[in-house]
């Protein structure tokens, strides 16, 4: 039966910020570090099948994307809302944001299911005529599609319980479905234990293996320990609650889908160089998911201790959360400008790179790692920007940056037949999204920050 009384004050009103704020990061950062470590695994197995599965795989990597920035737009507008609604301490909003996000989440695994069986060939047809790269990509990606809703389910009930603070058992979520996946990779690639060599499907299916395991856990915590939110596994959307998620989650997901649209653009302009060039695009984005994922993980653990004091209308504690923030994703990410500086021959020699690899992928990264000086702060931005219901401003900013900036930036770059040039469309790129996101923060902290003072 629901409780449409009063909420209790919780943990992200009372304690420290700073204790509040690593007491919730730190396991969204591990878990985000293993999938991370996932994500190169996966990668390294995959490149000891041979560079046409590397770059079949790096190929189908913009849809995938697309299909977790699907997943990752609803949990974000269910995390704001449910984090506001706790702080006002408006239990009919948690639960109506709760039904609804679920809701949304089985529309979108419809949507995959149909594309499916109907745009992987076509996609591969724009993106390749090598009949090896395209039997093993569109293979791939047929059966992430087809399985995502493994994806959905874990992205929403993990960030249900992170909403109301219980990051362990969503941590323990994500380090399930990621052992899974790093276990099953090199069996079901390469046929262990009298199974079939599998190849590329076989790293699908471990992909998905884990993702719906992780799923499973997810609900089982939230059914047995998340009594904040009383959803009862119902998917009876309200109005209010849909669009409110929507306002939050649409511009969440375009901004992030606006990345498979560049990645799909980069590798296009790279293939005209040559097909090495895609896999050593491939290669980077895993390699800087290992700095990028725990941001995310931080993210996802500063998100609710914004929003709820902005609901609480608690200044003081929602900058602080701020500027820590701020210091936590600037260090992340400038250690990983350090580490791609420095030794980037050995990251390339985790993917059994050849010497052509080896010449076009090292100046890459060292190039491309310039942009990371400035990512922390702006990806944060980003966070906070959403956390107070103005995804818009993320999305504006991810626009400019990979649409307006980068993505013509590398074309023209390529017409100098140069492909090192082409790299430099990122830092170039992360310069403009520093200058739009110092506009969008002032103006977001004296409209909506500093009044909550007064």
């Amino acid at each position: 039966m629901e409780n449409n009384g009063q909420i209790k004050e919780n943990k992200m009103g009372t304690m420290p910020v700073n204790k509040l704020l690593l007491n919730m990061a730190i396991p969204m950062i591990l878990s985000m570090l293993v999938q991370a470590l996932y994500n190169i695994v996966d990668s390294i197995y995959v490149s000891h099948l041979s560079e046409n599965a590397l770059t079949a795989v790096s190929l189908a990597f913009p849809i995938q994307s697309l299909i977790i920035a699907v997943g990752t737009g609803i949990a974000t507008g269910l995390n704001a809302m449910l984090s506001k609604a706790l702080g006002e301490k408006n239990q009919k909003d948690v639960n109506d944001s709760a039904r609804s996000a679920m809701f949304l989440a089985v529309c979108a695994y419809v949507i995959m299911l149909i594309a499916s069986f109907t745009i992987v060939k076509p996609y591969f047809n724009t993106q390749t005529t090598d009949a090896e790269i395209f039997s093993y990509g569109t293979v791939y990606l047929s059966l992430c599609l087809a399985f995502s809703f493994g994806i959905y389910g874990q992205l929403l009930f993990e960030r249900m319980l992170v909403s109301t603070g219980k990051t362990m058992f969503s941590m323990t979520s994500q380090l399930v479905g990621a052992i899974i996946n790093i276990i099953l990779d090199p069996i079901l690639i390469f046929g262990y234990f009298g199974l079939p060599k599998m190849g590329t499907a076989g790293a699908a299916i471990a992909t998905v293996i884990g993702q719906v395991v992780a799923f499973g856990v997810a609900v089982f915590f939230n059914i047995r320990f998340n009594k904040e939110i009383h959803f009862k596994l119902s998917i009876r959307p309200t109005g209010t609650a849909v669009r409110r998620i929507l306002a939050v989650g649409i511009p969440s997901t375009l901004m992030q889908a606006v990345g498979s649209v560049m990645t799909t653009g980069m590798n296009m302009i790279l293939m005209s160089f040559t097909p090495t060039a895609t896999a050593v695009f491939g290669i980077y984005f895993k390699l800087q998911s290992f700095f990028f994922m725990p941001i995310f993980g931080l993210n996802s653990g500063i998100v609710p201790i914004i929003a709820y004091n902005y609901g609480a209308r608690n200044k003081e504690r929602l900058v602080k959360a701020m500027k820590l923030g701020f210091v936590y994703a600037v260090g992340f990410m400038w250690t990983g400008c350090l580490v791609f500086e420095t030794i980037p021959q050995v990251l390339f020699k985790l993917f059994d790179a050849s010497d052509n690899m080896l010449g076009i992928g090292v100046p890459a990264l060292r190039i491309m790692a310039l942009a990371f000086l400035a990512a922390g702060f702006c990806i944060m931005c980003g966070t906070i920007f959403q956390a107070l219901g103005n995804g818009v401003y993320s999305m504006i900013v991810s626009f400019a940056r990979q649409l307006i900036v980068l993505l013509p930036a590398a074309y023209l770059l390529s017409l100098t037949g140069s492909l090192n040039a082409v790299w430099w469309a990122f830092p170039i790129a992360e310069v403009a999204s520093l200058a739009c996101s110092l506009f969008f923060l002032f103006r977001i902290y004296n409209k909506i920050i500093k009044p909550l003072g007064e």
